[in-house]
């Protein structure tokens, strides 16, 4: 499917960071209906269907961003599908973050932003929920690794690498956002799951299996005071 089939709801009161973010998923080639408000915005979701939401915590009225993320359950319901969601925020808050992703949204942006990084995080939420939208084929290929959603499988020059479960989950994680730098506590809400709160040396054992068990074909960089980007 082209990006140009692909819908993306963006709900932001604030207009200039709307029109920015909707220029350039728009010059990207997908197509993005506006609302600057959660009822307005809960209105188009249930009518357009969209691929995406992206949508601020911050808007006026009755209802925020988080109420969004929980009204968005019973619109999509039926199919038992739900939207994928893009929170930003200009709170930096870790309860808002938490908050967000046990909602169910599938990433958090903090303002201010980085229109590129927005949207490569929209291709990398695409990409995980449903690849034929993404207009990207379900196996991430990296040099001589594939990483296959689908089958559960990382092969190395055609081999099958036998990874853990944790260690699947970790690199398909990495594999949906690359070139992004992503800090471990984005990494062990992402992978591990908003509620748990073990110690971030986790994501560390994890690499250093990954590492060992792909060697060279890892095309994984520690970014120091940050985290890990794979590509």
């Amino acid at each position: 499917m082209r990006n140009g089939e692909v819908t993306i709801v963006v709900i932001e009161d604030d207009h200039h960071i709307s029109d920015l973010v909707a220029m350039y998923l728009r010059r990207d080639g997908f197509r993005v209906l506006q609302a600057d408000n959660a009822a307005a915005g809960l209105e188009l979701i249930g009518r357009q269907r969209p691929a995406l939401v992206v949508v601020d915590i911050g808007l006026p009225g009755e209802l925020d961003g988080l109420d969004v993320c929980r009204r968005l359950r019973p619109i999509e319901g039926g199919g038992g599908a739900t939207v994928p969601v893009l929170i930003l925020s200009a709170r930096d808050d870790e309860v808002d973050r938490v908050l967000g992703l046990e909602l169910g949204a599938d990433d958090y942006v903090t303002k201010p932003f980085s229109a590129r990084e927005l949207v490569a995080r929209v291709h990398a939420i695409l990409r995980r929920s449903n690849p034929a939208a993404a207009g990207g084929p379900p196996v991430v290929t990296l040099g001589p690794l594939e990483v296959d959603a689908g089958r559960r499988e990382v092969r190395r020059s055609g081999d099958v690498v036998a990874l853990t479960t944790r260690e699947f989950d970790l690199l398909a994680y990495l594999a949906g956002h690359q070139g992004l730098a992503l800090s471990r506590r984005q990494l062990l809400a992402g992978v591990w799951g908003a509620d748990w709160y073990g110690d971030e040396r986790t994501v560390d054992v994890h690499v250093r299996q990954l590492r060992k068990k792909l060697g060279d074909a890892l095309p994984l960089a520690t970014v120091w005071g940050v985290g890990y980007r794979l590509g």
